[in-house]
Formats: structure tokens, C-alpha cells, sequence
């Protein structure tokens, strides 16, 4: 995982409320062995509208996507997270997460940016009425601002979370920074209990 310290660009405003998992990467798509190539199936069933945000060409460089209230929710899915990724998002922004998703975002490197019903509103007005709107995430501050459409606000990250994308930390990161406690252990560990050595 990347250290991410402030994340920084356009937005794609998605004004849909309760999009679960199976929305934003469909059943299909879990068959796949890879764990590449989910960006094409992002929100598939709704890019055959043409009408849909993200077919619109003036987004197409966004880095952020904000969604509306209760995003996430449905099944568990790290897939969903990877589209997302993939498809060059680097943060998603809503008035509320599904807890599964929020944490999936969390272990893969996806900021989840909280914000209250009327920010997430106004973001969602400003980078509809322009789609170069720059949006700035400071991870290290946890601080959003949008200063082209005067908004700006903090957002809530758990302190152990914050540190993990400030040091880039995945699961096996995080285990590594103990890497001399568990050599400790290892040589004074009874000979007689069980071990995956050969």
C-alpha cells in the first residue's frame, strides 16, 4: 500500500444514494482469478446509459468520487473497492459509508471521506456545475476543501487508520513493524511447540 498523505484533483459527483456493492462492481465480475481489470466493471449496468456521469468525457481525469448518502452497502466485497481503485479514483466521498465498505477501503489504500448531509450536497452542486471543481483531501490534517466553491470542512479517520495511509501501512505492514519482537519470541518459543518450518 502507498502512503497517501493529501490526494488532490477533479470529482465525479455520482447523485445516487444507497449504491451497494453489487452496483458498483456486479456479481459477474467475482469470477474473475486476477485481481486486475475490475475498473471495467465499475458501475457496468449503469454505464450502458449513456447519460450516465462517469461516460461524460469532462470527467474523465477525476481522482475523487462522491457519492451520495449510505455508500457501500450490501454484501461484503473487496472487488468494489478495487474498481474503484483501478478506475483511478483515490478517494470516495459521502455523508455516510456502510461499516464493510468503509473497512475495506481502509485496508486497500481508498480514502472514505465522511462528511456532513450538507457538505456532500454542495460538493455534489459544485462539481455538477463545474467538472473542473479541484477538491483537496489532507489526510495528515484531515481536512477537505473545494476553495473554487468556498467549502471546506474536516472529516473523521480513526487515528490507527490515519497512520496507515500517512506510512502506507497494509495488514502485513503493520505486522512487519514488529518484525524484531517476533524474532524475540521466536528464539526463546519451546522447540516442542508446533511450527511451519520444514
Amino acid at each position: 500500500m502507498e502512503a497517501i498523505q493529501i490526494v488532490s484533483g477533479t470529482a465525479v459527483p455520482l447523485r445516487r444514494s444507497d449504491v451497494d456493492t453489487d452496483q458498483i462492481i456486479p456479481s459477474d465480475w467475482l469470477k474473475r482469478v486476477e485481481r486486475t481489470g475490475f475498473e471495467q466493471g465499475l458501475f457496468s449496468e449503469w454505464r450502458d446509459d449513456r447519460n450516465f456521469v462517469l461516460n461524460d468525457e469532462r470527467y474523465n481525469d477525476a481522482v475523487v468520487l462522491i457519492g451520495g448518502p449510505n455508500f457501500g452497502t450490501g454484501s461484503s466485497r473487496e472487488h468494489a473497492v478495487w474498481a474503484i481503485q483501478q478506475y483511478g479514483f483515490q478517494a470516495v466521498i459521502s455523508p455516510r459509508f456502510a461499516d464493510i465498505f468503509r473497512n475495506n477501503c481502509t485496508k486497500n489504500g481508498l480514502i472514505p471521506v465522511q462528511v456532513s448531509n450538507d457538505v456532500g450536497e454542495a460538493l455534489l452542486d459544485a462539481a455538477e456545475q463545474n467538472p473542473n471543481l479541484v477538491i483537496t483531501i489532507d489526510v495528515a490534517n484531515l481536512m477537505l476543501e473545494a476553495p473554487e466553491a468556498s467549502i471546506e470542512c474536516s472529516f473523521p479517520l480513526e487515528p490507527s487508520t490515519q497512520e496507515r495511509f500517512l506510512k502506507g501501512l497494509d495488514d502485513i505492514g503493520l505486522s512487519l513493524r514488529f518484525t524484531q519482537e517476533i524474532k524475540d519470541y521466536e528464539i526463546t518459543r519451546p522447540a516442542w511447540l508446533p511450527t511451519t518450518k520444514k
